[in-house]
C-alpha cells in the first residue's frame, strides 16, 4: 500500500515551524503531513525564546518516546523525514521497526560515527563552550551553522522565525556516546536488515553536519536494508528553506516512494 502519511521531525535550534514549506507542499500533493513537537515545544518559538526551561528538561529517551506514541497511533507506516538532530531521531525510529520509508536531511550522527570536520566544531562551538542548559546561537553564528549561502537579511530573517535554543546536555551526551562503555540513546543497529529504506541527503556547504559527517554515518550501516546518500551542492544545513528546496523536497518523497516497504 502507498503511504499517505509523513513525518516531519525538526531538528535542534528551530521547532516544527521549519517545515513550514515542506508541509504545505506534500499537503498540497494530498498527503497526510504531521510536524510533531518534542515534548514541552508546543509553546512556540517566540514563548521558548523567552523561556528556555522546556529546553533544559529535554532528554533524547522522552523524544523518541513521543514520537513512537505518535507514529503508533497512525493506521499504515509513515514516510518519516527528520532534519539534522531529527534525522538522528529518524534512524532511531527505523531501527525501532517504525515507517515504510525514511530520509535524513544533514543528519546528526548516530552513535559510533566518530567524524569531526573544523566547520562542525566552529558551527558547534557555543555548545561546546557551555556544557549543560539550554544554548542559542547570535545571528552571527546562526548564519554560520545554519545558513551559511543566504543573504544577511534573509539569514536574519529565518534566525527571528526559527531560531530556539538547544539542550547542550543532550548535544554533549551525542559526543561523547562514542567514549563512555555501552549503548547510549543514540546507538542503533547498523547491521539490522529488518529496518525500512534510508536516504541520506547532504547539503554540500553545510557547516553544522558536513557532507562527510552523513558519508560516514551512511557507510557504518552494513545490513540488506536499502542505504544510499545523495548530495545536493550548494546547499548548507538550513537546506529545506533554500532556493530550490522544492525540487529536493519532491526528489526525496519521490526515492521514499518507490522504495517504501
Amino acid at each position: 500500500m502507498r503511504p499517505d502519511t509523513i513525518v516531519l521531525i525538526h531538528g535542534f535550534w528551530v521547532t516544527p515551524r521549519s517545515w513550514e514549506n515542506w508541509k504545505a507542499r506534500y499537503e498540497g500533493q494530498g498527503f497526510r503531513v504531521l510536524t510533531p513537537t518534542y515534548p514541552g515545544f508546543e509553546v512556540g518559538v517566540e514563548t521558548l525564546n523567552a523561556d528556555p526551561s522546556p529546553v533544559e528538561r529535554l532528554t533524547v529517551p522522552d523524544i523518541i518516546r513521543h514520537l513512537e506514541a505518535v507514529i503508533r497511533e497512525l493506521p499504515t507506516p509513515p514516510i518519516i523525514m527528520g532534519h539534522s538532530a531529527g534525522g538522528a531521531f529518524t534512524q532511531i525510529l527505523l531501527d525501532h521497526g517504525l515507517g515504510a520509508a525514511g530520509v535524513a536531511l544533514n543528519s546528526a550522527p548516530t552513535e559510533g560515527v566518530k567524524v569531526t570536520p573544523p566547520t562542525q566544531l566552529k558551527a558547534a562551538f557555543p555548545v561546546l563552550d557551555n556544557p549543560a542548559g539550554a544554548i542559542g546561537y547570535s545571528p552571527e553564528q546562526w548564519r554560520y551553522a545554519f545558513t551559511n549561502t543566504f543573504s544577511e537579511e534573509e539569514s536574519l530573517a529565518l534566525y527571528q522565525r526559527y531560531h530556539v535554543p538547544a539542550s547542550a546536555t543532550i548535544f554533549w551526551g551525542s559526543l561523547l556516546a562514542n567514549f563512555r562503555p555501552g549503548h547510549q540513546h543514540t546507538w542503533v543497529d547498523y547491521h539490522n536488515d529488518d529496518r525500512a529504506p534510508l536516504l541520506f541527503v547532504s547539503g554540500g556547504e553545510d557547516h553544522l553536519m558536513p557532507p562527510s559527517v552523513q558519508r560516514s554515518n551512511a557507510a557504518h550501516y552494513r545490513s540488506n536494508a536499502v542505504t544510499e546518500i545523495r548530495e545536493y551542492p550548494g546547499y548548507p544545513h538550513l537546506l529545506p528553506a533554500q532556493q530550490g528546496w522544492e525540487q529536493i523536497a519532491d526528489d526525496v518523497l519521490a526515492w521514499a516512494l518507490a522504495n517504501a516497504r
